[in-house]
């Protein structure tokens, strides 16, 4: 099976209906990313078969449970989750935000040869991005602890907006400890097409 198949399977058995430019599109970052890596180190991952199961759809399978017009991705790194979410769903609007000024360099540029006019990249601390732009979802993989991921973006969310908290192990010992005001939606355990690994989606909401 070639990366391609791989790819086209892995959203088939996640439920998702890409079509052929989307799939087109999410190979050309798998390049991209493959391309820019050689320099920039952006993952630890350097065979293009791990790159797609364990990044590209580790992104996509939280599709089916995320409900949002804006989105912002929170240590987005190589752009990841934001960019395959923009990929397939492109009338969300999605901003990457990462303190790396090479990791936002390289989002850039894969924002603009993948033609994603609906993605903005914020380069630069999270806690930076002005307050006054609302969110109406928060999204972060691998980013921090989950209480470090809330206070560090509480004053982007809008009101009735959910945090997305993408974990491997379900983080129990984190859970435990939630800032006052905040409380766990729900605790989805996600199956990703190629990896034996857990994976978990938190869904929190103020409350």
């Amino acid at each position: 099976m070639t990366p391609h198949q791989q790819l086209e399977a892995g959203a088939s058995s996640l439920g998702l209906a890409l079509d052929g430019k989307q799939l087109v599109r999410l190979m050309q970052y798998l390049g991209l990313i493959q391309k820019w890596n050689r320099v920039h180190n952006l993952t630890a991952l350097r065979d293009p078969q791990k790159i797609l199961t364990h990044h590209l759809l580790d992104s996509l399978a939280v599709l089916p449970h995320v409900r949002v017009n804006r989105l912002l991705d929170v240590g987005s790194g190589a752009g990841l989750p934001g960019i395959p979410l923009a990929i397939a769903r492109p009338d969300w609007e999605i901003t990457l935000s990462d303190s790396n000024h090479k990791k936002s360099s390289f989002q850039q540029q894969a924002v603009i040869e993948l033609g994603l006019s609906n993605v903005r990249v914020a380069s630069g601390r999270v806690e930076e991005i002005k307050s006054g732009q609302k969110f109406d979802g928060v999204i972060s993989r691998a980013f921090a602890g989950v209480g470090e991921f809330i206070a560090c973006t509480h004053l982007l969310l809008a009101t009735a907006g959910r945090w997305y908290a993408m974990k491997g192990v379900r983080p129990d010992e984190e859970l435990a400890q939630l800032p006052a005001g905040v409380e766990v939606e729900r605790v989805v355990p996600l199956t990703v097409p190629g990896l034996d690994a857990q994976r978990h989606l938190i869904i929190l909401k103020a409350v």
